[in-house]
């Protein structure tokens, strides 16, 4: 296997479960500060915040793949994508580290996991002692407030 043919993942933790978002779809990585929330947004929306210069929506991740809230007092990190001219900030529990893996090792995800689930995993793969599911980034913030409903 040639190291190009690789593909680098960043690994984030959201609500317990690990995951990987390919690399090239993120910008960059934030510690997100001071988000402003907006009246009447969908409660996936945790609001919006200006980095440098920029305004940000930031979409909570755990909320729109349906998993508890994340507690006031718990740490976040976030993934910031562009999506056309708009900004998007990713709401993650916690950013690890870079993996470089094989795309052919993916296997596809689980017939049994939730309809919706499986329209933003792109495929898993099995890592020392844990799976690793492949988020599709750009579907997570198309995707409107249907996993929150």
């Amino acid at each position: 296997m040639a190291a190009n043919d690789l593909i680098e993942y960043v690994t984030v933790r959201i609500g317990g479960q690990s995951f990987g978002v390919a690399v090239s779809d993120i910008r960059e990585v934030f510690s997100p500060v001071a988000i402003t929330p907006v009246p009447r947004a969908p409660v996936d929306i945790a609001g919006l915040l200006n980095l440098r210069g920029r305004i940000v929506s930031m979409v909570d991740a755990r909320t729109r793949l349906g998993l508890p809230a994340r507690s006031d007092d718990e740490p976040a990190m976030a993934l910031g994508l562009e999506e056309g001219a708009d900004l998007y900030g990713v709401l993650v529990d916690a950013v690890g580290e870079v993996l470089r893996l094989d795309p052919a090792a993916a296997e596809a995800a689980p017939g049994h996991l939730d309809p919706e689930w499986r329209t933003l995993v792109q495929g898993v793969h099995r890592l020392d002692g844990q799976l690793l599911a492949i988020l599709d980034i750009r579907a997570l913030i198309g995707r409107r407030s249907a996993l929150a409903a």
